[in-house]
């Protein structure tokens, strides 16, 4: 009882792993960016959320518009920080400007909102729902979050492989150049690109409130970096790699914690990254790389 209790908790977790996960990937698997301003879309849409239900508005108002704004802000953060670097800016100078992005994030919301926890209304967006299945409780937060990573994964899927935009996202992640010879509008794809992956991570932003209730200026980092973590694991740029990886992780903290050893959970989890990089850089669902001797 006490694992199967432990497998829902870790893919309660996971779920949210996955679906910040797969921002990363799509951006990387578009641009070969690692995009880390990425985590702190989460905090972003979390303050956005937090502030509308303040206001009184009903709160699925305040999802969609921390979805709404969570894609946004990345179509800033991609016009104004990578845009101007030209096409042919080194990788470098992209993940600094990644990284640059990411602290001036985390300094503005110390500035607007002050260094304080605030508390997150989580019943508003998810009643406290319990259900009894063999003796084993089950909220409806858990029930919603899975559901919600699951169905976000299989549309996004569909995007990508049956509408003629995700057939130019796979153009442009194919061969830019090519891409740009048959007529796509590069720019456009990656802006849109952006902007879906940020909104994912805006869902996932909302989910995560709901299961540690707090907004904080630093609350996008952990589980940013484990999203990364995840991502890379599954085979960053790969999307049902995203997804698998988000669940792994999210399994595995579940188990360690059970084990006793949560004080450990976040070092052992940045050790499967060292690990997979060892071991199989290119993750679990990533292409295997040919080296010539």
């Amino acid at each position: 009882m006490l694992l199967f209790a432990q497998l829902v908790n870790g893919l309660q977790l996971g779920s949210i792993y996955a679906l910040i996960a797969l921002g990363y990937s799509m951006v990387y698997g578009i641009i070969k960016l690692l995009n880390f301003a990425h985590g702190d879309v989460i905090m972003v849409g979390g303050y956005i959320s937090l502030m509308i239900i303040a206001t009184g508005t009903h709160p699925m108002v305040a999802v969609v518009m921390a979805v709404v704004g969570c894609a946004l802000l990345a179509v800033m953060i991609y016009r104004l920080a990578y845009v101007p670097q030209g096409p042919t800016a080194p990788r470098l100078s992209l993940l600094i400007a990644a990284i640059g992005v990411s602290m001036l994030l985390q300094n503005l919301a110390q500035l607007i909102f002050s260094a304080n926890i605030h508390s997150f209304p989580a019943n508003d967006i998810i009643p406290m729902v319990i259900y009894s299945v063999g003796g084993v409780n089950i909220s409806l937060a858990s029930i919603m979050t899975i559901v919600s990573a699951v169905s976000s994964m299989a549309g996004l899927t569909l995007l990508v492989h049956k509408t003629k935009t995700g057939q130019a996202m796979l153009a442009v992640s194919e061969d830019t150049g090519a891409a740009q010879l048959m007529g796509v509008n590069v720019r456009s794809i990656v802006t849109f690109t952006f902007a879906i992956g940020a909104g994912l991570a805006g869902i996932g932003s909302i989910l995560y409130c709901v299961r540690f209730p707090i907004v904080s200026p630093m609350m996008g980092a952990l589980p940013g970096l484990k999203a990364f973590v995840a991502a890379v694991l599954g085979g960053i740029g790969s999307i049902p790699g995203a997804m698998i990886g988000g669940f792994a992780i999210g399994l595995f903290e579940a188990l360690v914690n059970s084990a006793g050893l949560s004080t450990w959970t976040d070092g052992i989890v940045f050790a499967i990254l060292i690990v997979v990089l060892l071991v199989r850089p290119t993750g679990f669902m990533g292409p295997s790389m040919a080296e010539k001797v």
